[in-house]
């Protein structure tokens, strides 16, 4: 099974940095900063911390696990986190170099319902509880 960790970055400006993919053919969606378990994480949160390292050139301090997706293929622990500086332009991850893997933006989303029900965010699981958290006042009050 496939063992994936996200990082929803609560940023000091009351928003939520999401990346934007545009591939060709496909309508543009928006993701949460993470990605796989390597073999050389020592565990799932160094894993989140390397992660964002190389997606946004960032630090973020962890604050806990918010929610976890499972199938019989993967699983995806989604962790609340702070962060306070990032330079996309700097990030490092393999998948910014790979040909034909369409655009990579990275855009902070204002914490309100709003903004989350105005874009595709992925996997909609994720969406609907970000969405609830919003709503219950639950995500600002962490940050």
């Amino acid at each position: 099974m496939q063992h994936r960790v996200r990082a929803v970055l609560l940023t000091p400006n009351n928003t939520m940095l999401l990346i934007k993919r545009i591939r060709p053919g496909i309508d543009p969606y928006w993701v949460i900063v993470g990605g796989k378990i390597e073999p050389t994480d020592t565990s799932p949160e160094d894993a989140l911390r390397r992660e964002v390292r190389e997606e946004i050139a960032g630090e973020t301090r962890i604050i806990g696990l918010l929610h976890t997706l499972q199938t019989d293929e993967e699983r995806q622990d989604f962790y609340l986190a702070a962060i306070d500086k990032w330079s996309f332009e700097d990030r490092t991850g393999p998948e910014f170099s790979q040909e034909g893997r369409g655009e990579y933006l990275l855009e902070e989303i204002p914490l309100t319902t709003e903004a989350l029900e105005a874009i595709n965010l992925l996997p909609q699981e994720i969406a609907a509880v970000l969405r609830e958290a919003v709503e219950r006042g639950e995500l600002l009050a962490v940050r």
